[in-house]
């Protein structure tokens, strides 16, 4: 995923993740039982979470774009769009086998999360500034 892409995504991701959680909040407080609020709101939660990692992500592309850097936000944005997206599909139709595509999504982080580990890894070490006398 290229940095311009990245970031079109994380700044969609941020506004999706803000509207859910206000149509959680204001729209959904009534209707669902406690149980489905709790999933919904934990699907709104880890939504804007990796909302901003794919943000931080995207201007780390800009500045030394890696292919690790870039599986890692592939695999961000299909972990959001399967874990939420499950707990989102689960809290507004009741269907508790929607819950069995949720743990898809947290293995997309984990996998995405060390994408970034090896990334980090394969950095060069910066170049020292010291002061010559």
């Amino acid at each position: 995923m290229k940095a311009k892409t990245c970031l079109k995504i994380a700044a969609i991701a941020g506004f999706s993740g803000v509207a859910l959680g206000a149509f959680g909040a204001h729209g959904l407080k009534k209707v669902l039982s406690p149980e489905l609020m709790s999933a919904y709101q934990t699907g709104v939660l880890y939504h804007l979470i990796h909302a901003v990692v794919l943000l931080v992500l995207s201007a780390w592309l800009f500045v030394h774009p890696t292919v690790w850097l870039q599986r890692s936000a592939v695999m961000m944005l299909l972990g959001l769009i399967l874990f939420s997206g499950s707990l989102y599909a689960l809290a507004l139709t009741g269907e508790r086998l929607l819950g069995m595509i949720t743990p898809f999504g947290g293995v997309a982080w984990l996998v995405a999360w060390s994408f970034l580990l090896l990334a980090a890894i394969r950095l060069p070490e910066p170049k020292s500034f010291t002061s010559e006398k």
